[in-house]
């Protein structure tokens, strides 16, 4: 198995506000909204702070700049919550995540 060949890839980036951030976890916290993960309460120090913030619509698919409401269009999630929410070609709401997990599948 060889890995570590060089190649050069060409992506666009969406711009983040981080005022915008910083607003949303100040009203939601820094705990996972799907599963209550919090990255300091096992982490201690380390963890303090630490969380995704997902675009409930993806940024993506507006495709343009927009005025973003911090609490309708942003919610703190774990880095696994996150991924999940993403990993089907069509993304996941947080509500069906949460209904996921709480009917355990």
């Amino acid at each position: 198995y060889k890995e570590g060949a060089h190649k050069s890839v060409v992506v666009n980036r969406y711009e983040r506000n981080p005022k915008a951030r910083k607003e949303c976890i100040e009203h939601y916290g820094a705990s996972c909204q799907v599963c209550g993960f919090d990255f300091e309460s096992t982490y201690g120090e380390l963890g303090k702070g630490f969380i995704h913030v997902h675009h409930v619509v993806s940024i993506a698919t507006i495709d343009e700049e927009y005025e973003v409401d911090p609490i309708k269009h942003l919610i703190p999630l774990c880095p696994n919550c996150h991924a999940m929410i993403h990993r089907s070609k069509e993304m996941r709401s947080v509500e069906a995540l949460r209904e996921m997990l709480k009917d355990g599948h």
